[in-house]
């Protein structure tokens, strides 16, 4: 099992888990979840829910990668398999993103 912290600007909205069967899992945080003025992260995965699940990553979290020759640099410089995309998400998306949520990995010691 894998777990990243997922923020909103700087605060944390929840965490995407990937299990061992290669499902995820996305929970808003109870805090975020209870406070009215704060939104969903993406319209994909609303507020009208506090967890979802998924046989495969979430689209929304996809669509944050690397493509082409920047996804083929990163997986090379990083040694990430091309075909781990919860480990390139949370290579790529802790720092650098587009938009405002951010993907830090938690680390299970």
């Amino acid at each position: 099992m894998r777990q990243a912290k997922i923020f909103y600007k700087e605060d944390k909205a929840g965490v995407l888990t990937q299990h061992d069967d290669g499902s995820f899992t996305f929970r808003y945080h109870d805090e975020w979840f209870a406070n009215s003025d704060k939104q969903g992260i993406s319209l994909t995965l609303p507020k009208k829910q506090q967890e979802f699940h998924s046989k495969y990553l979430f689209p929304f979290f996809f669509n944050m990668l690397p493509e082409g020759s920047n996804k083929q640099v990163v997986c090379k410089h990083m040694r990430i398999d091309t075909d781990d995309y919860f480990g390139l998400l949370m290579t790529t998306a802790k720092n650098d993103s587009i938009g405002a949520v951010r993907v830090v990995k938690i680390d299970n010691k």
